[in-house]
């Protein structure tokens, strides 16, 4: 259950990429990370929405705003109608088409800093989220320009939320790297996200980014707004929150798996993150699900 880089496909002759998933099964948890924008509606059904190293219950017509290389997924519990499938509709978006749409048409200029805001997650109140839904759900039936049409709607009404949320977390003051360092910071999180469990060097990394250590830590702060060992620890506390929300295993094996050799160490990180130790973190979960 290791963050995956996750590689997004435009189809041949449209500028963006849409999901309408159906599962039966239920959304599984699929820790992943992707250089696009991600917005993503989610219906009938309930679960945990993770990003970064937050974790939040989700219900039906979850709307949520997703930035550049944010790790995130959803892992459902149960479907609202059980005759029904899961169902998400999930739009995926570059940094280059929002600057395109935002920079060059006049109407769209309000949509700049909900993009800003992205780079944390953000969610949209009940109200708005409400507003959007049926527009949402038509757009994968629409042709290809209608479906422009529509997501560039959408964008232009949930700019106007007010009572949108950030999602927290450490990397909430994240923003985007120029286009040029793209595949370096890219390559640079790929293997993070690969490699998270194991010691980090910064020697090691900087070679990935072919830079000096000097000009990899400017490069990184600057795209991320915080230091490896931040951005380190931010991957392993969000997997281990979804381990203890998710399986039963040992606090310990837990500490393990997500890379802290030392139980102290975690408990100590994890409360500093969380404001709660592992096993008060898992029994708030353990409670709100009986309730």
């Amino acid at each position: 259950m290791r963050p995956l880089f996750e590689k997004v496909t435009v189809p041949e002759g449209v500028s963006w990429a849409l999901l309408d998933r159906r599962l039966d099964e239920g959304i599984p948890f699929q820790w992943h990370y992707h250089p696009e924008f991600e917005l993503t509606l989610t219906l009938n059904s309930r679960g945990q929405r993770y990003v970064g190293d937050s974790i939040a219950s989700y219900d039906d017509g979850d709307l949520a705003l997703l930035g550049p290389n944010l790790p995130h997924t959803w892992c459902s519990a149960e479907r609202i109608d059980p005759a029904h499938p899961h169902h998400a509709v999930v739009m995926w978006f570059t940094e280059d088409w929002a600057s395109a749409i935002t920079g060059s048409l006049a109407e769209m200029h309000g949509v700049r800093p909900l993009l800003a805001e992205a780079g944390r997650g953000v969610v949209f109140s009940r109200e708005a989220a409400e507003t959007a839904r049926p527009i949402i759900a038509t757009i994968p039936d629409r042709p290809p320009a209608d479906r422009l049409l529509r997501l560039m709607e959408v964008l232009a009404l949930l700019a106007t939320d007010d009572a949108r949320r950030p999602i927290p977390g450490p990397g909430s003051d994240r923003q985007a790297v120029a286009s040029p360092d793209q595949p370096r910071i890219e390559r640079v999180l790929d293997h993070l996200h690969a490699h998270y469990r194991e010691p980090v060097s910064v020697a090691a990394l900087a070679e990935v980014a072919a830079l000096s250590p000097s000009g990899f830590h400017r490069l990184f702060r600057r795209h991320t707004r915080l230091t490896v060992t931040a951005y380190v620890a931010q991957l392993r506390i969000g997997q281990a929150c979804a381990l203890l929300d998710n399986t039963s295993q040992p606090i310990a094996h837990v500490a393990e798996a997500v890379g802290y050799a030392n139980l102290a160490n975690f408990n100590r990180q994890f409360r500093a993150t969380k404001g709660m130790t592992p096993r008060d973190f898992r029994r708030s979960f353990a409670r709100q699900q009986v309730g």
